[in-house]
């Protein structure tokens, strides 16, 4: 972090907004849900071979891409009707992944405390660089490079604070 950031004015700052922003009474949402996230995949095979074989979301469809003549566009389940989403852009000649202002940063999935334990065993035995966080959240990168978070707190918490 930047030498001449004031961290007492952000904390401050972030009251402020917490004040002005959050309400003991939600709205409720006009959303139902994630559908899915999208994201691009350098090669559909290895992208599969990731998600299914290691870390056992089913593949639930493949086709074309819409929006892309020959490209494909593929989804894994992560439970609760949410997706997770690929698609490659044959021909284009894309840069490696990077974090990038308003870019993903990373994408966190809820598994039980069981399977986080399993989950992290199948990481250590592929291979699959990661750190660990906390007893309920580890970290590592996706087949191109993407940062993604198994955790194992319950639902609508994040270490211990209620955040729904």
């Amino acid at each position: 972090m930047s030498a001449d950031i004031n961290l007492d004015s952000l904390t401050k700052n972030r009251e402020r907004i917490k004040k002005e922003y959050l309400s003991d009474q939600l709205p409720e949402s006009s959303a139902r849900g994630i559908h899915h996230t999208a994201h691009i995949s350098s090669d559909v095979r290895r992208t599969i071979e990731f998600y299914q074989g290691l870390l056992e979301f089913p593949l639930t469809e493949i086709f074309e891409n819409r929006d892309y003549p020959g490209s494909s566009h593929f989804f894994f389940d992560v439970g609760a009707g949410n997706l997770l989403a690929y698609f490659d852009l044959p021909g284009l000649d894309l840069e490696e992944y990077k974090e990038v202002l308003g870019g993903h940063h990373h994408l966190a999935i809820s598994v039980t405390s069981e399977k986080w334990d399993y989950l992290r065993a199948k990481l250590d035995d592929a291979g699959v660089e990661h750190e660990v966080q906390s007893r309920t959240s580890i970290y590592f990168r996706g087949p191109d490079g993407e940062r993604l978070e198994l955790l194992a707190d319950p639902q609508g918490e994040m270490y211990g604070t209620k955040v729904l």
